[in-house]
């Protein structure tokens, strides 16, 4: 459980970049440097977090921690990687302070970036090598990457996934698997006692919303969190006229602004938000909001992964499940295109250094802090 913390809170010291860019810092550190899980099981976890409501890449660091050491490691994973970032927007939001015209924070920053290029890219080679095994699977990478690309919201992420575990459901009767091959002996359900508590506090929190100034804070992150789809860039958006007399529309801005300087989950905006509007005690409301923004993602993640599980280890749905493990790399890929790349490369000095960096990690195993050391050096250079 410590060194699940540990190695979490390391990585939410410098993970820049959006949740592509962490799912690509997972895939190096647990997969392929620590073999804490496989290619495979790596995969459907993304799988099943691109599912869900809530931070994905929250969830899927919670899954990690909980295949390491259970539910604790699952605490322990959640707190390691957003801790840095609550902290600093707790810090930010009570000094209120202006950080727009300091050149060193934007240098580290637009390094960042670079730094986020190399990782996904190095994740979406190595998932691609994996799970594109043929013209089917790489035709339904292609299609998922162009259709996300080119759409927003809930939909464009979720229905390339939810048609390829389809089609490849269909081709399972095609290629003559039956029923008494296929185990479906396994009974596939989700964790009741959890989804349960996690409609009770949907349904309950408002009626409790009016009793008591905390409940009606944590009530507001809580629904939000239990219906944004997409990560931090689209809880604001929902947020905003919820917490409406409560913080202004400069708050607000300044919430988004300062969530994109800090490491870590985009979710943890909420730190600030909760500081602001709760300004008599301040860690406090960052503190009720932040757990209440993420507590809904992860129930419903230990709600449905025993029915995910199930799922995976169906023989039936093992054409579905491939359809699915390619399309998250299509998925992948057109979060490595945007917003990854056209928000980090600006010149064709970028690109050189983004090249350099990627041969110095893959054939040098640089480590990380080094490259974005590096790569902040490069940046005060030019």
């Amino acid at each position: 459980m410590f060194k699940v913390l540990w190695r979490f809170f390391v990585l939410g010291l410098y993970s820049f970049g959006g949740p592509a860019a962490h799912i690509g810092y997972f895939q190096r550190e647990f997969v392929q440097n620590r073999k804490w899980l496989s290619d495979q099981d790596f995969t459907h976890a993304v799988a099943l977090c691109q599912f869900l409501p809530g931070p994905a890449s929250s969830q899927l660091g919670m899954y990690i921690g909980y295949k390491r050491a259970g539910y604790l490691g699952a605490a322990s994973a959640f707190i390691g990687f957003t801790f840095p970032s609550f902290l600093l927007l707790t810090l930010l939001a009570i000094g209120n302070q202006q950080y727009n015209d300091v050149a060193i924070i934007d240098t580290v920053i637009q390094a960042a970036k670079l730094l986020a290029v190399i990782v996904v890219a190095d994740a979406l080679w190595g998932m691609a090598k994996k799970n594109l095994t043929g013209k089917l699977t790489f035709s339904v990478a292609c299609l998922t990457a162009v259709g996300v690309y080119f759409s927003t919201g809930l939909i464009g992420q979720i229905f390339p996934i939810f048609c390829a575990a389809t089609l490849g459901f269909l081709l399972s009767f095609k290629d003559g698997a039956t029923q008494s091959d296929s185990g479906e002996n396994t009974l596939i359900k989700p964790n009741v006692f959890i989804l349960g508590f996690f409609a009770l506090l949907l349904v309950g929190m408002p009626m409790l919303a009016g009793q008591f100034e905390l409940f009606g804070l944590f009530n507001i992150f809580y629904q939000a969190g239990s219906f944004v789809f997409g990560g931090g860039h689209v809880v604001l958006p929902l947020l905003e006229p919820m917490l409406d007399g409560m913080v202004s529309q400069d708050t607000f801005l300044s919430a988004y602004a300062s969530a994109q300087l800090v490491p870590g989950p985009m979710f943890t905006m909420a730190s600030y938000l909760g500081a602001s509007a709760f300004a008599d005690s301040p860690v406090l409301g960052s503190l009720v909001a932040t757990i209440a923004v993420f507590l809904p993602g992860s129930l419903l993640l230990f709600a449905f992964l025993p029915a995910w599980s199930a799922l995976v280890n169906h023989s039936r749905l093992k054409a579905s499940i491939m359809l699915v493990n390619a399309s998250v790399v299509g998925l992948l890929a057109s979060a490595f295109v945007k917003p990854v790349l056209l928000t980090s490369i600006g010149s064709v000095f970028d690109v050189l250094a983004v090249v350099v960096g990627y041969l110095l990690l893959k054939y040098r195993n640089c480590p990380v802090w080094l490259l974005i050391i590096l790569f902040a050096g490069y940046k005060f250079i030019i």
